[in-house]
């Protein structure tokens, strides 16, 4: 597999006779055989870039200045993986994206977390007491639909402050962004959502609020970039942000803030029940429960790569070459699943030495580590012990085998970025 030739990741997935959107690990592996770092066509997208996908050279260029997260450096103006979403913390470097992350710091403290955990248990009950009393026990109710997409919905439309009338069509609007059925619904609905998104900042802005997107609007308007722990945002104070700043990290917050946390509980509980003795281990012993959730991070990466980087010059990585203004992607996918950091590493495993589980790179590394990773970790933890400690029959439908004669069927969503499940069949009795 020469690195001068571009390796088209669907080609490779069919001589592999893999689905990439279902198993993209026997992809990383044969890519890493073969070198730690690729020029690649993206199976959905058809974008092209360079893949890194060995840990140690993913850990570097995670930290490398010269990957930058701005799309203005892209050589081809179109060559940003279609991702450009507008000015945040993923597409900003060093001294701007610090400016932004102080802000956010400064009112989205661990003490806030801490504090959901109450309301995030509530709703998690909630939302199981429904799935519970809907329809036969022994009818297939989707847990996404259930549980894995409405918690972290519902907690971060409350931490923003989205009024529960609006949430239906922010959710819609939300889900054809992720998963566009045609490009054109994808630009309208990113049209739709930020006109939301502005019209409720300013709403904040006149009418305030105790929400978070209150706080961080405050914040921003008035310099005071104090946390509510009493902690300092950062060294110095941020500037004030432009309008496009605040919109584009509010809509950074609202869709990075459930997608990825509804693609760790649902892909967590499958992986459980497709390991019975490690769910009847975790079950008879809950102390087991943190571990369990790094092993998801791990094992099932709800985050497969990055945002696309771009070379500031040219960079050698492993030997090979980047030219300067090359897009880049590096895979936390792969490096959750290299041999060099776990072994057995398809197997999973909720007792993996913490020392062990906890390398994976599931929240990235470095500057652009992610803020949000402890509500992540809270809303999986909380819905997963909720769900199985209520349910202790909980079992996946048989593929094929529904109520009526109707398929049931596990569906993984095809995306570069992220993978997670969009149907998820489960028996309750």
């Amino acid at each position: 597999m020469p690195h001068d030739v571009t390796v088209d990741l669907a080609r490779l997935a069919d001589q592999e006779g893999v689905d990439p959107s279902v198993d993209p690990y026997a992809l990383y592996t044969r890519l890493r055989e073969a070198g730690p770092v690729h020029r690649v066509r993206l199976p959905v997208t058809k974008d092209e870039c360079w893949l890194v996908v060995g840990h140690r050279e993913a850990r570097a260029a995670l930290v490398d200045e010269r990957l930058s997260n701005d799309v203005r450096l892209a050589a081809d103006p179109r060559d940003d993986g279609s991702l450009a979403l507008g000015r945040n913390m993923l597409q900003v470097d060093a001294v701007e994206h610090g400016r932004l992350r102080r802000l956010v710091a400064g009112v989205f403290t661990a003490r806030r977390v801490r504090a959901l955990r109450p309301r995030v248990q509530q709703l998690a009950n909630e939302l199981v007491t429904a799935f519970l009393d809907g329809g036969s026990a022994d009818e297939p109710v989707d847990l996404v639909a259930a549980l894995a997409l409405p918690l972290p919905m519902a907690v971060i439309c409350e931490l923003m402050g989205v009024a529960d009338e609006d949430r239906e069509d922010f959710h819609r609007w939300s889900d054809a962004i992720v998963k566009p059925p045609t490009p054109d619904a994808a630009g309208a609905a990113l049209h739709s959502l930020m006109r939301y998104f502005a019209t409720l900042i300013e709403n904040k802005r006149r009418h305030g609020g105790d929400d978070l997107l209150s706080a961080l609007v405050r914040a921003n308007d008035t310099g005071d970039h104090t946390g509510d722990d009493g902690s300092e945002g950062g060294a110095a104070p941020a500037p004030r942000l432009s309008d496009d700043d605040l919109l584009g990290m509010v809509f950074l917050l609202f869709v990075a803030g459930h997608e990825t946390s509804a693609n760790l509980i649902a892909a967590g509980v499958h992986a459980l029940l497709r390991h019975p003795r490690q769910l009847a281990e975790l079950r008879a012993d809950w102390s087991l429960l943190d571990g369990a959730v790094e092993e998801m991070l791990r094992y099932c990466a709800p985050v497969q790569a990055t945002a696309f980087r771009f070379t500031s010059e040219p960079v050698t990585v492993a030997g090979t070459e980047l030219p300067a203004g090359a897009p880049v992607l590096v895979s936390l996918g792969a490096v959750s699943r290299d041999p060099e950091l776990f072994p057995a590493p398809d197997a999973f495993d909720i007792r993996r030495p913490p020392s062990e589980v906890r390398t994976h790179l599931a929240f990235g590394h470095g500057a652009h580590y992610c803020i949000g990773a402890p509500l992540a970790r809270l809303e999986a933890s909380l819905a997963i012990r909720t769900l199985l400690e209520r349910c202790p029959r909980l079992r996946l439908a048989p593929e094929g085998g529904g109520a009526g004669g109707i398929v049931e069927e596990v569906v993984w969503r095809p995306n570069a970025m992220l993978r997670g499940l969009d149907r998820l069949p489960v028996l309750r009795g």
